[in-house]
């Protein structure tokens, strides 16, 4: 915080004293509303900032709705899907967000693992809380540390996986 003018010193102290949150979600929640105390109170308490319990029954219900029908996993057409459902469009930079919470390993698809998993650590059980932690997502790109994180992520996540054929290199050579 010794790197902030006395403004956004003051700001922080002001967030942290009415909503009693840490330093650092403070700088989160005032960097991400572009330091408006009135906004970041506003993301602060639209969020769950402890990992609510997840049912995991509708963790199930929702993967299934989403699952590819010839395959264990989320597809493309699942993700545009679940993209209709939660009303953003596929393209929008928040899905790769949503990606990087996953973990996902591959761009277009989503394991079980990775889906249940991502929705869980984000306290997520329902579309309804999908849709409430949109713009808590679209935030994260705003914290420098994240962002970073999530560039970094997205870096490897989007090269293209190449799979050499061997019996095509046995013929050809």
């Amino acid at each position: 915080m010794n790197k902030l003018g006395r403004g956004h010193r003051d700001k922080v102290q002001q967030f942290m004293t009415i909503t009693g949150a840490s330093e650092k979600v403070a700088l989160q929640a005032l960097k991400a509303s572009d330091w408006h105390l009135d906004g970041a109170f506003d993301i602060f308490y639209s969020q769950p900032h402890a990992k609510s319990f997840t049912d995991t029954r509708h963790l199930e219900e929702l993967y299934n709705r989403y699952k590819d029908p010839y395959a264990d996993m989320i597809m493309a057409d699942g993700i545009s899907t679940l993209c209709n459902d939660l009303q953003v469009d596929p393209q929008d930079i928040v899905m790769l967000v949503v990606s990087w919470h996953m973990k996902a390993a591959t761009m277009c698809e989503f394991s079980k693992q990775e889906f249940v998993g991502g929705l869980q650590s984000l306290g997520i059980d329902s579309l309804e809380k999908f849709r409430e932690k949109i713009p808590f997502m679209r935030s994260e790109l705003k914290d420098d540390q994240k962002f970073k994180e999530i560039y970094n992520f997205a870096f490897g996540w989007a090269k293209e996986k190449v799979r050499v054929n061997t019996a095509c290199i046995t013929i050809c050579y």
